[in-house]
């Protein structure tokens, strides 16, 4: 049995990672040798040679301040990629492939509506207005209560979605706390109705400016188009009101937008904004959502791209919007490779990699379009924080306690027995941290070493 044999456990090597096993060279990460560290408590090197061992984060292990000495006393080596990078990312592919037909017809939505029958259906809104005038009685619009957990029914191949008998909400045109919302809806179906009739499209930015007074704000404008977008049981994108994506994409892709632009998101370019698009070409081995933008950035700036090509990264910058989310299941659409997140270790980005995945409760009559229940957790995992540095440890807040509960009721966890596991664990802990915290370990960390070793050892749940 080879030292790397005596090393593994279950198939992923025993150690941990720490300043006495990497050290830094220049500007990257090199590989050290250690002598005085007992051979348990050290990885080999191999995922940066040629031994088929590696680093891994098993919490099995002795926290860091267990090892000996510091790096000065060890032997550096040079560190070369493994081509057994995407061994697990391969088995992982194949298993989604022989479920995507099963997963395919459960996210069956609804077909497209035609521009006639779009128009159509503002019209017979209006018509029962009108009636509603003509008998003398107040008009009232009815929409789908877009707010409530208890419209929402969850599908493990769909995610969180509007149940067909749900409650609604009453905008009167009589009643003074409704009358400007009543008008504000009415204002924009006569804007759609205009685009949709004339094939013109406007952002939801024109809407607004073009009546600051009625609307106040640019998050009216945004609730409203939902609201008729539900109403009207329409995609957004079928409305002619176009969204300005705060997302970025860069890697492994090209696509073409609606009015035939070719977009070009290599890495040797800056990070591309997420847009509309109608055809992807891509030999990417696999998706990473990335929370937020100063860590997509940071990622960029390490040739994270390069390194692990071919693959794509993606961002929300924070919570995601609905062009993000589209781009995201339009790559699981065309792509099916697995998809990846990489949020920090506390309850919010928890959330937002649940709204990728299951979707969310105001948008839940789109989720056929926007959820993409595939999407694996890669990290930064509360198991984790156990290699973490305690000075990097960010206690948990009463807020983070209750959001921590507010997660583990939610139907979709009830079909992901690990992540409850994970999050049950920093509830016992009581302790949260940002993906920045890695870099206590050391500078390239989450570059060099964490995100290499999580994706060849198959580090997600």
């Amino acid at each position: 049995m080879t030292k790397a044999d005596e090393n593994q456990t279950n198939g992923k090597p025993r150690g941990i990672l720490c300043e006495c096993v990497f050290g830094v060279g220049g500007n990257e990460l090199i590989p050290l040798t250690c002598k005085e560290c007992p051979p348990p408590l050290l990885p080999p090197s191999s995922f940066l040679s040629s031994d088929p061992g590696a680093p891994y984060f098993p919490p099995e292990f002795p926290p860091l301040a267990q090892h000996k000495h510091s790096s000065r006393d060890m032997h550096m080596t040079r560190c070369t990629l493994s081509p057994q990078l995407f061994s697990e990312i391969d088995k992982l592919r194949v298993q989604l492939l022989n479920n995507v037909d099963i997963i395919a017809e459960n996210q069956r939505g609804v077909e497209e509506i035609s521009q006639d029958g779009i128009l159509t259906q503002i019209e017979g809104v209006i018509l029962g207005i009108m009636t509603s005038l003509s008998r003398d009685e107040v008009p009232i619009l009815v929409l789908p209560n877009r707010s409530s957990w208890a419209n929402i029914s969850f599908d493990s191949a769909v995610g969180l979605q509007m149940s067909s008998e749900h409650s609604v909400t009453s905008i009167r045109s009589d009643c003074p706390s409704s009358v400007t919302k009543f008008a504000q809806i009415l204002k924009i179906l006569s804007v759609i109705y205009r685009l949709v009739q004339s094939n013109s499209y406007a952002t939801k930015r024109d809407i607004y400016y073009n009546n600051i007074q009625l609307f106040a704000s640019q998050r009216t404008v945004d609730s409203i188009i939902d609201d008729i977008s539900c109403m009207l049981k329409v995609p957004r994108r079928s409305l002619h009101v176009l969204a300005t994506s705060k997302g970025f994409i860069s890697g492994d892709l090209c696509y073409l937008e609606e009015d035939g632009t070719r977009v070009d998101c290599h890495p040797s370019s800056a990070a591309v904004s997420i847009s509309s698009n109608i055809d992807i070409v891509s030999s990417a081995k696999f998706i990473m959502i990335v929370e937020k933008d100063a860590t997509f950035q940071r990622l960029l700036d390490d040739d994270l791209c390069t390194k692990l090509s071919p693959c794509i990264l993606i961002t929300g910058k924070g919570v995601p919007d609905v062009n993000s989310r589209l781009m995201v299941r339009k790559l699981w659409d065309t792509l099916h490779i697995p998809i990846f997140a990489l949020v920090d270790a506390d309850p919010h980005g928890i959330e937002i990699m649940c709204i990728y995945k299951y979707g969310s409760v105001s948008m839940s009559f789109e989720a056929h379009s926007l959820t993409v229940p595939s999407v694996m957790w890669l990290g930064l995992l509360p198991s984790d924080l156990q290699r973490v540095p305690e000075d990097s440890l960010i206690p948990l807040t009463k807020t983070d306690e209750n959001k921590l509960n507010s997660l583990l009721k939610r139907p979709y966890l009830t079909s992901q027995p690990n992540w409850c596991k994970e999050i049950e664990l920093m509830q016992q802990s009581k302790v949260k941290a940002e993906l920045q915290s890695l870099s206590s370990i050391a500078p390239d960390f989450l570059t060099n070493i964490y995100l290499p070793n999580k994706l060849r050892y198959g580090g997600w749940v």
